[in-house]
């Protein structure tokens, strides 16, 4: 069939289903510069580059499904945090978002640090050569045998949770002959406006050490009186994809006051507090992010106000951006396989990949865009929903964007705004094949992680 003989889905507003999605735009060959990375472009056909290349190449080259990631965008973003921070703070890139080895060596040439949160972590950032000083080891429940190799290689801190941690951590440090730099995670009692499972500061989660109730005064108290720990600080993180200072204003004025208290009580004035991570990106065009100086300069204003009022001399502050750097680095590229239009209703697009390397969409309700990108289109739009090929009836990549109508299988179509949580989330639900990840940088393109096999999967199948 033609892609002219296509039968029309639903393509105007005031017609459509209830969902998730906006007007059509004027033209759908336009691409919004908030939701790719800087070196995305078109070319004289329509067809979409990164770094110079052209996608239809890359999917030659490199296979569909796949993540495609803008080296020059992720440094770039890496210096415009530091820049914005300079030398009087630290920002820490939280590597649960994506971590690799050759992502560990850009965060070290670019001078931001690095936190982790599992001996996985923690083992790709040594060996990929970045100081321990320069990380951090966050998580709820650390193992005995993550922590003393944490201590041994000698993290620069490590985010204590709880009660238990204390101990474990005191105890393993003075065993190994060492004194421990560590924080205290605070809940804060301030609920990020966010999705409900991604709001982290209220009490009723799993992390930190509730500031109600005094028990992050007594964390404090017991972290002081321990010999294998040096306490440099307080941990705060109040959710994620956050837009509004508003919370990290409440945040900050509570861990303040923790810090004012504590002097008062131990006469000691903490030098450190992180602030956590969070901000928000754009992965629509309703998304409105801050950019990493307005962050500081706000994030730095509201510390020295509450040191100020408090009378305590402003601490060294910590920021840990893992998303905001490379979320909007990446895009996944996937090749259309078939085309349905439910009339009245919309039209589904499956594509050859799905859950398994994008879990976000089914897991937080998350939003997307998309684009046909192996060329240029003048079709009118058509409600479009982007489905994977798992067997799951929610494997749902984008639920509701405009494609043109001319859509057709073998197309290209990518999902930018992926570079966080999709592959360090990804899945082998029906014993899918992970996608490699491909760095492109200046007309060259370079596999960073490679695509998973058969020959891996049946490897771990003893049988």
């Amino acid at each position: 069939m033609s892609r002219s003989a296509h039968p029309a889905g639903p393509r105007h507003a005031d017609v459509l289903p209830e969902g998730h999605y906006t007007a059509p735009p004027a033209d759908l060959n336009v691409l919004d510069p908030k939701v790719w990375s800087r070196t995305v472009t078109r070319d004289a056909q329509g067809a979409l580059t990164v770094g110079g290349i052209e996608v239809a190449r890359l999917a030659e080259e490199f296979g569909t499904p796949a993540y495609f990631m803008d080296e020059a965008d992720f440094r770039a973003r890496c210096r415009a945090w530091r820049e914005a921070f300079g030398t009087e703070a630290d920002v820490f890139y939280a590597g649960k978002a994506f971590l690799s080895r050759a992502v560990v060596k850009w965060l070290y040439e670019e001078g931001l640090n690095l936190d982790v949160c599992s001996g996985g972590e923690l083992a790709t950032a040594l060996s990929a050569g970045m100081p321990a000083e320069r990380i951090a080891f966050h998580g709820n429940n650390k193992s005995e045998a993550e922590i003393e190799r944490a201590v041994e290689a000698g993290v620069g801190r490590i985010v204590l949770d709880s009660f238990q941690e204390i101990v474990r951590v005191a105890h393993i440090a003075q065993r190994l002959g060492k004194v421990q730099p560590v924080l205290i995670r605070v809940t804060v009692g301030v609920e990020a406006h966010t999705h409900e499972f991604i709001a982290t500061a209220h009490e009723d989660q799993k992390f930190g050490i509730a500031l109600a109730g005094g028990q992050a005064a007594e964390a404090v108290r017991r972290a002081l009186k321990l010999d294998g720990l040096e306490l440099l600080g307080i941990h705060s993180h109040i959710g994620s994809q956050i837009f509004d200072m508003a919370g990290f204003e409440v945040s900050a004025r509570r861990v303040v006051q923790l810090l004012a208290a504590i002097r008062d009580e131990h006469g000691v004035e903490l030098p450190e507090i992180d602030l956590g991570g969070g901000l928000g990106i754009a992965y629509t065009s309703e998304d409105d992010p801050r950019e990493p100086h307005e962050i500081a300069k706000a994030l730095s204003e509201i510390v020295t106000r509450e040191c100020e009022s408090a009378r305590l001399r402003s601490p060294r502050i910590s920021v840990e951006p893992g998303r905001a750097i490379v979320g909007p680095t990446a895009f996944t590229l996937y090749r259309v396989g078939t085309v349905k239009h439910l009339e009245g209703l919309r039209t589904y697009v499956s594509v050859d990949g799905g859950m398994s390397d994008n879990i976000r969409t089914a897991l937080y309700d998350a939003e997307y865009s998309v684009a046909l990108v192996s060329r240029s289109s003048t079709a009118e739009p058509m409600l479009s929903r982007v489905v994977g090929k798992h067997c799951e009836s929610g494997d749902i990549v984008v639920k509701d964007a405009f494609l043109p109508a001319d859509l057709a299988p073998g197309d290209l179509i990518a999902v930018p705004a992926t570079g966080a949580y999709c592959r360090s989330m990804a899945s082998n639900y029906n014993h899918a094949l992970r996608p490699p990840v491909v760095a492109v940088n200046d007309g060259e393109a370079r596999v960073i992680i490679r695509r998973e096999t058969e020959e891996d999967l049946l490897a771990l199948d003893v049988g």
